[in-house]
């Protein structure tokens, strides 16, 4: 099996560990494509990353912007243009690629592969606008905003001083005052390896419905969940 084999066989755990399942699986492999593979394996009518990077590099900056504006309503311009900068910058977008846990999957040429290529910052942080502009294209905007925010919002917190939300606590607190029940969490499957396991939770609110969420804890599923019925609901993003 050729590294590109691989990928396509592993598609399913990895929308597993970004949450989000793509209608088109061509944006989601052309994402994690580096030149550098292209170069040297020269893959059908496979292209690399680039042009989704330089789409992702857009959404990033517009969605970050978006978030700077409306959680910051009294900061002057200056200010809001530092934090995006360090919010959107080459060294955060390594480490939001390395905290989904899928670098290991990128495709690298031979000679890249040996000098540490999945190692590199600039690399890394490509890969994760790549990846940004992929769900974009798949899902548009609302998409990849839900994408971002729900993943990072706590990096995001962390640049401006405010500690990380608690998408459990406030789904229950709106539970409370709309129904006077509390949400409830079930786990309607399991998959993966015992070392690995992916367990998706559904939340109900009044006995409905109202969100799912996939995590390698019960506690990250419900949690994205929660996220999930919250943004749904179309609550204001505090």
């Amino acid at each position: 099996m050729n590294p590109l084999e691989k990928l396509q066989s592993e598609l399913h755990p990895i929308e597993e560990k970004l949450g989000y399942t793509f209608e088109n699986k061509d944006h989601l492999i052309q994402s994690f494509v580096h030149r550098s593979f292209i170069n040297e394996y020269r893959e059908g009518p496979l292209q690399h990353n680039e042009r989704l990077e330089f789409l992702g590099d857009s959404v990033l900056g517009l969605i970050v912007a978006d978030f700077l504006y409306h959680r910051l309503p009294g900061h002057p311009e200056g200010q809001l243009s530092q934090l995006r900068s360090k919010l959107v910058d080459a060294n955060s977008c390594s480490q939001y690629l390395q905290k989904l846990n899928i670098t290991s999957y990128i495709l690298l040429g031979k000679g890249e592969a040996m000098s540490a290529g999945k190692a590199k910052t600039s690399i890394l942080a490509d890969v994760f606008e790549a990846l940004l502009g992929a769900v974009y294209l798949d899902g548009g905007l609302g998409t990849a905003k839900s994408f971002l925010i729900f993943h990072f919002e706590n990096e995001f917190e962390a640049a401006i001083g405010s500690p990380p939300r608690n998408y459990k606590a406030e789904l229950q607190d709106l539970s409370q005052k709309e129904f006077q029940k509390i949400p409830i969490y079930k786990v309607v499957e399991e998959s993966g390896p015992d070392h690995a396991k992916i367990f998706h939770v559904m939340v109900f609110l009044n006995d409905q419905e109202a969100g799912i969420g996939m995590g390698s804890s019960k506690k990250e599923a419900e949690q994205r969940a929660a996220f999930d019925a919250l943004s749904k609901r179309a609550l204001p993003q505090s």
